[in-house]
C-alpha cells in the first residue's frame, strides 16, 4: 500500500500530514512556506509512494466557500497536472484550525508553542487526514 498525504493549504504556510504505508496512522509531516509547496511535494513523492492527496476545502460555518477557496481550486488543479497518476481529493475542513488550537492547549504546550501557527497548520492537516480516513473507512 501507499501513503495518503493531506494538505491544509494557506496563503502563507501549508500544513502537511501523512499516513503510514499501511494507512493506519495519521501523523503530522511538516509545515512548508506555500511558495515552496510544489517543490516540497515533488521531492517527497519521489521518495515516498503516495496513493492519494487530500486537500482541505475551506468553508465558512454556513457551508459557503471561504475567502481562499478559489486559491485552493487553483492549487488542486495544479496538483492534478503535476501528479496525474495520484488520486487528488478534497474534504470539508471547517473547524479544523479551531480543533487544532484546542488540541495544542490540552497538550499542555507552553505559551510560545501554542502561538506557533505552523504547528496549528500541521495538526489541522492531521485532522483533515483523520476525517478523510474515517469517511472512507480506511
Amino acid at each position: 500500500m501507499a501513503r495518503i498525504l493531506s494538505i491544509d493549504y494557506g496563503t502563507k504556510r501549508t500544513g502537511l500530514a501523512v499516513t503510514d504505508p499501511l494507512q493506519i496512522i495519521a501523523s503530522g509531516l511538516d509545515t512548508v512556506a506555500t511558495q515552496e509547496i510544489f517543490e516540497y511535494l515533488k521531492k517527497y513523492i519521489e521518495e515516498e509512494e503516495v496513493e492519494t492527496i487530500v486537500v482541505g476545502d475551506p468553508k465558512y460555518p454556513d457551508g459557503n466557500p471561504a475567502q481562499i477557496a478559489h486559491l485552493v481550486v487553483g492549487f488542486v488543479r495544479k496538483l492534478k497536472e503535476m501528479f496525474p497518476e495520484i488520486k487528488i481529493d478534497t474534504i470539508d475542513e471547517r473547524y479544523t484550525s479551531e480543533e487544532a488550537k484546542k488540541i495544542i492547549l490540552k497538550s499542555g504546550a507552553k505559551k510560545k508553542k501554542r502561538r506557533d501557527k505552523g504547528l496549528v497548520d500541521k495538526i489541522s492537516a492531521v485532522l483533515i487526514l483523520q476525517d478523510y480516513m474515517e469517511q472512507n473507512r480506511l
